[in-house]
């Protein structure tokens, strides 16, 4: 018998999203203190989805080991990123208690952008079919009500997908995403 991996990571977007990677024995856990927000930075017009600190919030998401507990490989991955401690902050099914981080891109270090921003239609689709399979509507809801940001423009690529790890959703869950980003009276722009 192998022993519990003692390094794993909190993921709340894409990482949410089973068929967008190959990270074994993820398990459903909770994020206490902390809210999710569409962040701009200069490195691509694109917003990277990440967490601030706000006491009264929580998030869920999934924590996944950290393969081969190789932190240094998981941080040039998640390379926009800042990897911040967090195991005291969340809530997980493991018997053990593993150290547990949760990326987070920094205001400022990364540059204020130098044009306008988009967020990837494509992108939030994964995103919300993650929490549609692991959390139910309700929680897909709470991904939409606890993310800031929803004032940037959203790009219409659902036809052809910008992101790369894009999967196709099924006519219920396309209805999920549009629902939520028409109540979120976000601007739509085609791609």
């Amino acid at each position: 018998m192998t022993a519990p991996s003692h390094a794993y990571f909190f993921g709340y977007g894409s990482l949410v999203n089973r068929d967008t990677h190959t990270f074994k024995d993820a398990h459903p856990a909770r994020l206490n203190g902390w809210r999710r927000t569409w962040r701009p930075t200069n490195l691509r017009e694109v917003a990277f989805l990440s967490v601030i600190q706000d006491d009264s919030a929580w998030i869920h998401g999934l924590i996944a080991p950290v393969p081969n507990d190789d932190w240094h490989a998981l941080d040039i991955r998640e390379g926009a990123y800042n990897r911040l401690p967090a195991e005291h902050m969340i809530e997980h099914p493991l018997p053990h208690t593993p150290q547990i981080a949760v990326y987070s891109v920094p205001e400022g270090p990364r540059g204020a952008p130098t044009g306008g921003h988009h967020l990837l239609l494509s992108y939030i689709d994964v995103v919300t079919q993650g929490y549609l399979r692991e959390f139910g509507e309700d929680g897909a809801q709470h991904f939409f009500d606890t993310t800031d940001g929803w004032d940037a423009p959203v790009l219409d690529d659902r036809e052809e997908p910008h992101y790369p790890r894009a999967c196709r959703l099924s006519r219920s869950e396309t209805d999920v995403v549009d629902t939520a980003l028409a109540r979120l009276q976000v601007q739509m722009r085609r791609a």
